[in-house]
């Protein structure tokens, strides 16, 4: 398949959160994810462990039932005070842009189960460091990164999202996921309507940069 036309850093600064534009009608081959994830396992491993493994879920029943434990946890999580269409109330440009972000999480939670593909990272915790728990879940969590980057390159849209792991015994029931290893996110995959995305508002650099000291 060919790939967008997009210089490294416009890939870097356009691949966004995609929730409100999944195209849930069109099947995404499964090759392709295929191919993205042979891009992520390039990604950096601590200790080259390679502690990750991968569950892409295609089938409907499957993609339904999560679907619905997923709805439920969108919905205790927008009532909770950290939820995001609730932050920075302070600052009303900010505030909303968090309102627009928390419309979109709502729209996923009652569209998930519809979305082609789930793509859910899994961490070996057997096989993974206990010293910190950076060395433990940064590798995996690189290489999700690296997904969503090769995903976007090829028209198709994710979003990082671990609202499922509210549910994650449920789910890892449901999928038969073994004692041991844990779920680390869940990445929703489609094509995109449209590629035009573009850098989101952020922070500017000097209110977040420390050289030398805090």
């Amino acid at each position: 398949m060919s790939l967008l036309d997009l210089t490294p850093d416009e890939l870097l600064t356009t691949t966004r959160s995609v929730r409100k534009r999944l195209d849930l009608t069109r099947p995404v081959p499964l090759e392709l994810v295929k191919e993205c994830l042979r891009i992520a396992l390039q990604a950096p491993s601590g200790s080259n462990r390679q502690t990750w493994h991968w569950i892409v879920v295609t089938d409907a029943a499957q993609r339904a039932a999560i679907g619905r434990y997923y709805r439920q946890a969108v919905h205790t999580y927008q009532q909770s005070e950290g939820a995001c269409g609730s932050l920075f109330p302070e600052d009303p440009q900010r505030h909303a842009v968090q309102r627009r972000v928390g419309s979109s999480v709502a729209h996923l939670g009652e569209h998930l189960g519809e979305v082609p593909v789930h793509v859910i990272p899994c961490l070996d915790a057997s096989r993974a460091p206990e010293y910190n728990e950076a060395g433990r879940w940064g590798s995996v969590i690189q290489a999700a990164w690296s997904y969503m980057l090769a995903a976007r390159a090829r028209s198709l849209g994710t979003a990082w999202t671990t609202l499922h792991l509210m549910y994650e015994k449920e789910i890892a029931a449901l999928l038969g996921i073994p004692e041991g290893v844990m779920q680390v996110a869940l990445i929703p995959t489609a094509y995109s309507l449209g590629t035009d995305f573009r850098p989101a508002p952020r922070q500017p650099l000097d209110e977040v940069l420390h050289v030398d000291t805090w």
